[in-house]
């Protein structure tokens, strides 16, 4: 039996009698055992082939508001029939669709924008691109015209008084553009006030974004490193340079200033050392709550450009098997189908970002996952399959659904999020994004050992991973929600092969065109995940048990709010 602990006090299970109680768990470990010795079996020709299909050139790298959203969207929901699924998305004239609109604020710039730095009166022409990617502004602007605007060095960004720290100490930032460092004020040490090597919301450029608007700042532009932010300058190049989108807000200026972009670590350098600055030392002084604002002095920088702004209706796909006996309450599986579309060319002239592995995978596992659950016995929950948009632009089409959901989020029993799923064989392990602690994980790692897996915690929590997935949308607002990783520790290499691929996977084509379908892969330990991640989801979704989080979780609170609405 699940360890009781991590699960509500509004739980019906903790309502039963004694005797029944025991008969409850007996059964779950009967049930338990049924579904880890006798599984589902899923397809690996099947997920090699709609992978395949997905990230082949014909979807056009699957970009929002594209050709490619339709021929996706076309594909997966006459996959989603054929599995035996019921459309689960928007309410139309008293029947369900297929789809829930979800409204985007979609910007572009365009033609080629003027970027440059005066220093001490001489003009530096800035690439875009190359030392710099700057976002097309979405606070609601259809031109950027930015001249010499001072530069303000604001350390981490951070302000954040519950930790007694504030990296603006009262500077004013209108007309200026700030200046700061990715992740958090302890990532090179370790130690401090933001959960040591673990990434905290603060080190998220989205909160640095959000909070320079606070500021009242201009712009900001964000130094990439590559190990504090956890990917290369490529990366950040083909995610920012491209178009962009956001929910639609009431008040898009509030969250985001009118210059949002990257700057190389090397013009970092070279931006301090011409205006007298050490910036070796500077960034060793802003990770303590001492470190004021500096001015770059003799410092400017300008931008001009015309953006192309305009809302446009992007769509979640939803398909649904609604409960035998408690259809009101839901299990979630969730998985972002868009990618990057297409965008500037790599060195082999490719501009077709297919996203295979980031995230045909998750798609496909969605699809396959939706399969076995229609072949099963209906569930006594509903069991829906949430295929997002607009990941790849902030994790929007799962914000929309979590800020608009189709289906209570106080009944909803949990959420399994799939998000770049491992092609290649099996392995003895899995992971999740970050290391949070809740009830779910629990379950998987009780399931796990059926399939000979262990849980290895997120090798990387300085990366943020678990502000960077769809699981987010819901957990901050009380749901408990994972977002599964694949393994590292390979049957066949162990973990010296495992890192080899992840390594050459960010290096060659995490958000690059090289990430493309391969014939090589063999597709079995993704067969084998989906297995555990059916067992553990086919077993919530036939009982009565609420899942929490744990007691000293940020979103507990929200979760036990909402309790009443559960008995």
């Amino acid at each position: 039996m699940r360890d009781a602990g991590w699960y509500g006090l509004d739980s019906p299970l903790r309502k039963l009698p004694l005797k029944r109680l025991i008969c409850a768990a007996i059964a779950l470990s009967a049930c338990s055992s049924a579904l880890a010795s006798n599984p589902p079996t899923f397809s690996t020709k099947r997920l090699s082939s709609e992978v395949r299909t997905l990230s082949s050139d014909a979807f056009a790298g699957r970009g929002p508001d594209t050709p490619g959203e339709t021929r996706t969207i076309d594909y997966v929901v006459a996959q989603m029939k054929a599995a035996g699924l019921q459309p689960g998305g928007d309410l139309k004239h008293g029947k369900r669709a297929w789809t829930q609109a979800v409204p985007l604020l979609r910007t572009e710039i365009i033609g080629t924008p003027k970027l440059a730095l005066d220093i001490h009166g001489k003009r530096d022409e800035l690439t875009q691109g190359r030392q710099i990617a700057v976002r097309a502004p979405m606070n609601g602007a259809t031109t950027v015209a930015i001249e010499d605007a001072p530069l303000v060095f604001v350390g981490y960004g951070v302000k954040a008084p519950e930790r007694h720290w504030d990296d603006f100490k009262g500077v004013d930032l209108h007309g200026k553009i700030a200046v700061v460092l990715i992740n958090d004020p302890d990532f090179e040490t370790g130690k401090g006030d933001f959960g040591g090597k673990a990434m905290t919301i603060y080190g998220r450029w989205t909160y640095k974004y959000e909070e320079a608007a606070r500021q009242g700042a201009l712009g900001m532009l964000v130094i990439h490193e590559t190990a504090p932010a956890s990917y290369g300058w490529a990366t950040v190049k083909n995610s920012n340079t491209n178009t962009m989108f956001d929910i639609v807000r009431d008040k898009p200026a509030a969250e985001h200033p009118l210059l949002e972009g990257w700057i190389q670590r090397d013009l970092a350098v070279r931006m301090f050392k011409d205006a007298g600055l050490d910036f070796a030392a500077l960034k060793k002084q802003a990770q303590s709550r001492d470190f004021r604002p500096v001015t770059l002095k003799g410092e400017h920088f300008s931008a001009s450009f015309k953006v192309d702004s305009k809302v446009i209706t992007s769509h979640n796909i939803v398909g649904r098997l609604i409960g035998s006996k408690y259809p009101e309450q839901t299990v979630i599986y969730s998985a972002h189908w868009d990618h990057l579309g297409v965008g500037q060319p790599d060195a082999r002239g490719d501009r077709i970002y297919n996203g295979a592995v980031d995230n045909a995978t998750g798609t496909v596992a969605l699809i396959e996952m939706g399969r076995a659950f229609a072949k099963a016995p209906r569930p006594e929950r509903s069991v829906v399959f949430l295929n997002v948009t607009a990941e790849e632009k902030g994790l929007l089409g799962s914000e929309y659904y979590a800020a608009k959901p189709l289906y209570p989020l106080a009944t909803t029993a949990g959420v399994i999020n799939m998000d770049a799923l491992d092609p290649h064989g099996p392995t003895r392990n899995f992971t999740i994004s970050g290391n949070a602690s809740l009830g779910l994980l629990d379950d998987l790692i009780a399931d796990a050992r059926e399939y000979g897996m262990v849980y290895t915690p997120d090798p990387k929590p300085e990366a943020g991973h678990f502000f960077r997935s769809d699981h987010f949308s819901f957990a901050k607002r009380g749901v408990p929600a994972i977002s599964f990783g694949s393994g590292d520790d390979w049957v066949h290499g162990g973990v010296a092969a495992g890192k080899a691929a992840e390594t050459d996977y960010v290096n060659k084509r995490y958000h690059q065109p090289g990430d493309e379908w391969q014939a090589s892969w063999a597709f079995t330990g993704m067969a084998r995940d989906l297995q555990l991640l059916y067992t553990v989801g086919s077993q919530l979704a036939n009982s009565e048990q609420w899942p929490n989080w744990s007691e000293d979780s940020a979103f507990r609170a929200i979760r036990d709010a909402s309790a009443a609405e559960r008995e």
